[in-house]
């Protein structure tokens, strides 16, 4: 009988839950089903707020290396017998400490790539509205110099040099699992090819939708950077429904501009089954980011649905989208041409396209193979 591997996923928790937190929940609900033995090492950035003046002013040298979170992993290590450490999250509190106290103990170690923040330390490419790319050119004091993280220059600071200390010391020195193409040519940059990987996310069926729908949906986090301005700019002459689900920082802005806009609708915060069923009530998902993203997974969940997508054309989410097969594309930051991609899915029929690609590409199956191929390329 095939021995299966232990592994150990390690997920550092924002304080607002996301997309990563999915993955995590998923791959582990996969692992499990072909029967690996999985750990869960988690931390949450909300036990930030419990800590005393002394443990906040000393917290900037933990999130540069936890010696504490070293100490663990190497006792889960060695207690669980883990073949593979696979981490998705390691800030604040986890830090890449992680990756060294692994390599101790001369296991293998994986990290799925979320973000940019192993180049940018805001993670995003992104800064005044606009994409920018100046640390890959200038070095990470252009960062610092801008304030891009938080708007904060000790938060920056601290980004900064945990990425620079970490270098030199040679945590990165890992295997990176991209979750694009487009992130691989990115991180090539830093990490050597044969140390990058590519495998999307996954996500499990929401069966194909019945019908074509009545309204457009948004689904994400209500910020600057995830264009619901631009969202808003284009619905506001358009006579069409849309539905838009989530919080964040603009929701008191966007829900003043929607008013008197009957076809407008913001709905607040909406959990897994209540995203489930607008999405079979609708006729595209619109997701108009203003960074690169890194994958987007409710665009695979849209097409898990049937549902087809309309997206602006940069960076990863671009690469998803197949034009007049699973979804449409409009130049990501122009109002006037998500008008044009809406209409364009107005006299389109592409739910069984959207299927489709869900089918090919992104099941759990499907990726539990690509996930093995990865875990064992060094045996």
């Amino acid at each position: 009988m095939e021995r299966k591997e232990t592994v150990l996923l390690v997920h550092n928790y924002y304080k607002i839950s996301g997309g990563e937190d999915t993955v995590v929940e998923n791959e582990k609900k996969l692992l499990e089903a072909h029967g690996h033995k999985v750990v869960l090492y988690t931390r949450r950035n909300a036990e930030i707020d419990s800590f005393s003046p002394l443990q906040k002013l000393l917290f900037p040298f933990r999130a540069i290396y936890s010696f504490r979170t070293a100490r663990e992993i190497k006792k889960i290590i060695e207690k669980e017998g883990i073949d593979v450490v696979h981490v998705h999250n390691t800030l604040s509190l986890i830090s890449p400490s992680v990756y060294r106290a692994a390599k101790k103990k001369k296991i293998p170690v994986f990290q799925t790539v979320h973000n940019f923040r192993l180049l940018c330390p805001a993670a995003t490419f992104y800064r005044d509205g606009s994409i920018c790319e100046d640390c890959l050119k200038g070095g990470l004091g252009c960062a610092v110099k801008h304030k891009c993280y938080r708007s904060s220059f000790a938060s920056t600071l601290v980004s900064a040099i945990t990425l620079k200390f970490n270098r030199m010391i040679g945590s990165y020195k890992i295997d990176y699992i991209c979750l694009t193409e487009f992130t691989r040519k990115k991180l090539a940059s830093l990490v050597e090819e044969s140390h990058l990987f590519v495998k999307p996310n996954f996500t499990y069926d929401r069966g194909k939708k019945e019908g074509k729908g009545s309204y457009y949906l948004f689904v994400g986090r209500l910020e600057e950077i995830k264009g619901v301005r631009l969202l808003i700019e284009a619905f506001s002459s358009l006579s069409l429904p849309l539905k838009i689900a989530g919080t964040g920082a603009l929701e008191g802005e966007i829900s003043e501009q929607i008013t008197g806009k009957d076809n407008i609708e913001l709905l607040g915060y909406q959990d897994k089954e209540q995203v489930t069923a607008l999405m079979k009530g609708a006729k595209a998902l619109i997701m108009c980011s203003q960074w690169y993203e890194t994958f987007g997974m409710v665009i695979i969940e849209a097409f898990s649905a049937g549902l087809p997508v309309i997206v602006g054309d940069i960076g990863n989410i671009s690469s998803l989208v197949e034009e007049g097969v699973n979804g449409t594309k409009f130049v990501y930051n122009d109002a006037q041409s998500l008008r044009e991609a809406v209409l364009r899915m107005e006299n389109a029929s592409m739910e069984e396209g959207a299927y489709q690609t869900y089918l090919k590409r992104y099941t759990p199956e499907e990726n539990y193979q690509r996930l093995l191929e990865i875990y064992r390329h060094q045996a």
